[in-house]
């Protein structure tokens, strides 16, 4: 099983990325996929998730209004498009995979290597 996160970089507060999450080894229709995210000193948190069917999501409140999570069956891809970044967004962001869809770090079977998201003021 391999996840594989892209679409990180350095933007200036007020815009925009997608991150995107390749999965291989398991298809989407088995597994709900989140996204988390650990910034330099702090534990990693729950940014946002999404069932196996696409019909459940779930955002953080700090995230809910700016970012939106979506899948694509056909390319076995999950994404996370973030718009009004925020300098407190700056960290690594990572996907993963579970059969239960809960925000509980320790509940995901699979992770991916990470992105690195940087904010600037």
């Amino acid at each position: 099983v391999l996840l594989v996160e892209s679409g990180g970089g350095l933007v200036q507060a007020g815009g925009s990325l997608r991150l995107s999450c390749v999965v291989s080894g398991i298809t989407l229709d088995e597994y709900n996929i989140a996204w988390f995210r650990q910034a330099p000193g702090k534990e990693r948190e729950f940014v946002s998730a999404i069932s196996w069917s696409g019909g459940r999501t779930n955002y953080a409140d700090s995230v809910k209004g700016r970012f939106t999570i979506s899948r694509d069956y056909a390319k076995n891809t999950v994404y996370l498009i973030m718009n009004s970044l925020r300098p407190e967004d700056t960290a690594i962001y990572y996907c993963a995979a579970a059969n239960t869809m809960t925000t509980m770090p320790r509940e995901y079977n699979y992770w991916g290597q990470g992105t690195q998201v940087t904010v600037s003021s």
